[in-house]
């Protein structure tokens, strides 16, 4: 049974504090002080997980005192309330760090639903920490990271399904992670001390396939010199993970869908009928609800597959997590090239946010690799990375910069910046606002403060 919270509830008008005891204990363990020195003796001896304080303390500040709890080791999640109520006093609190801002008289329901809220949100926020601990431990993941809102969802569907047997379909770009994803969901399974098999199935073709998954028997067809281990007979008790299922062909579907619903299945050219005790983890970079819909894969078997479903996000919808992502990639890449580690600069770091890595993570580990063995100076500079994340094109020879530009003249390089995006995509302006890094809006007004489609810069 899980511990009741602990709420602290500090003011200083006993009718206040005794009015929200009562009307909280009923689903919380309430605690009450009528000051700062109160309300720490009671954090001292209490695990206080909530506190609820009023902004004015008789002499104290409840500000203060709010702004000194969140100092501790394990703070606990501060409400602040007030009867002098005002948007910037709101802001200001929130600013220092609560949670939320209630006014008196106090809606107790509103509090109760704040209290609730928070609880939830930090629990959950603890349990993702903990899975992002436990995958780095156990899986060696250190990839799998991030902080991002679409991040923290994907963590916090692994940590719910990988206890389960249930089937997991992993969908995303190529270069996602979709197989980090998957060691995620074996390392913190209690299939973690079995083996995990992984099988990439667009490296095969149909025949080579078939024998990879289920093995085959001696003279099973030309080449087959032996007897032969299939994947699902080496993954038994664990996992097998099959990347690119969208790949195979209709003859193994039915053969994969068979091991599914009976965990049964034969060799090819056997007729000795296997058990098996696998968990089947899927991943594709294409519409499976699509191809269905095309006949080109089963409906029974995407069913099947698609007990649960995890989405990975491309990296240019979390670029907040890239400053993370590039420090693990930098520290690793450092290692194994025998380099100095180097932090990027603040130039750099801009220009790999505005990128859009089409590649997603794979391609942003190559670019540090690449910016790790280039670089010279005492940081990473955006001409260690590579001429594509630049805007640049790796095939085409050297352009000289115009003359203003190589002056330092800012304007001008402005100008022949805009006007090389504008060549290089075409005459869009979307795309070479993307390209940029700003907005279309603020491309069309620095056009025009340039002029930029009236004089074109020298080359």
């Amino acid at each position: 049974m899980a511990r009741q919270h602990i709420i602290l509830i500090v003011d200083d008008e006993k009718n206040t504090r005794d009015g929200l005891r009562d009307a909280l204990e009923d689903s919380f363990e309430v605690y009450v002080a009528p000051d700062a020195a109160g309300a720490m003796a009671v954090l001292d001896a209490e695990p206080i997980d909530l506190m609820v304080t009023d902004l004015r303390l008789g002499g104290d500040d409840g500000m203060q005192l709010m702004e000194q709890v969140l100092k501790r080791p394990k703070p606990p999640i501060c409400i602040m309330m007030t009867a002098y109520g005002s948007v910037d006093v709101a802001v200001e609190a929130m600013r220092r760090g609560a949670y939320d801002f209630v006014t008196k008289p106090v809606n107790i329901d509103r509090l109760e639903i704040l209290i609730r809220r928070s609880l939830k949100e930090k629990a959950t926020q603890t349990e993702n920490a903990e899975l992002r601990e436990q995958v780095q431990k156990r899986g060696n993941l250190e990839q799998l990271i991030g902080k991002s809102a679409a991040m923290e969802e994907v963590f916090e569907t692994i940590r719910q399904v990988a206890p389960s047997r249930a089937t997991v379909l992993i969908q995303g770009e190529t270069g996602t992670g979709k197989e980090l994803a998957a060691r995620a969901i074996h390392a913190l399974s209690p299939r973690a001390n079995k083996k995990f098999v992984a099988v990439h199935c667009k490296a095969f073709s149909s025949q080579l396939l078939e024998s990879e998954l289920f093995g085959h028997e001696k003279g099973a067809f030309t080449g087959a010199f032996e007897r032969r281990m299939g994947r699902f007979e080496q993954a038994a008790g664990g996992t097998l993970f099959l990347d690119e299922i969208g790949e195979i062909d209709e003859n193994t579907q039915v053969k994969i869908l068979r091991v599914l619903g009976e965990h049964t299945f034969e060799r090819v050219g056997g007729s000795v009928t296997l058990q098996t005790d696998v968990r089947l983890v899927a991943a594709t970079n294409k519409d499976l609800a699509t191809l269905v819909a095309e006949e080109k894969f089963r409906d029974d078997l995407y069913f099947r597959i698609n007990v649960v479903q995890i989405t990975m996000p491309p990296l240019r919808a979390r670029k907040e997590d890239i400053p993370l992502i590039a420090r693990a990639f930098l520290k690793e890449s450092s290692t194994e090239n025998s380099k100095p580690f180097r932090e990027l600069s603040q130039e750099t770091m801009s220009m790999m946010i505005a990128y859009d890595w089409p590649g997603n993570v794979r391609e942003l580990r190559t670019a540090i690799e690449h910016a790790v063995v280039m670089a010279q100076g005492p940081r990473i500079s955006p001409q260690d990375l590579p001429a594509s994340i630049r805007g640049e094109s790796a095939s085409r020879p050297y352009q000289k910069e115009p003359a203003a530009a190589q002056g330092l003249n800012l304007q001008a390089t402005e100008r022949m910046l805009m006007f090389r995006a504008l060549e290089e995509s075409g005459g869009s302006r979307t795309e070479a606002a993307r390209r940029l890094g700003i907005s279309r809006r603020t491309l069309h007004r620095r056009l025009k403060e340039l002029d930029i489609l009236k004089n074109k810069p020298a080359a």
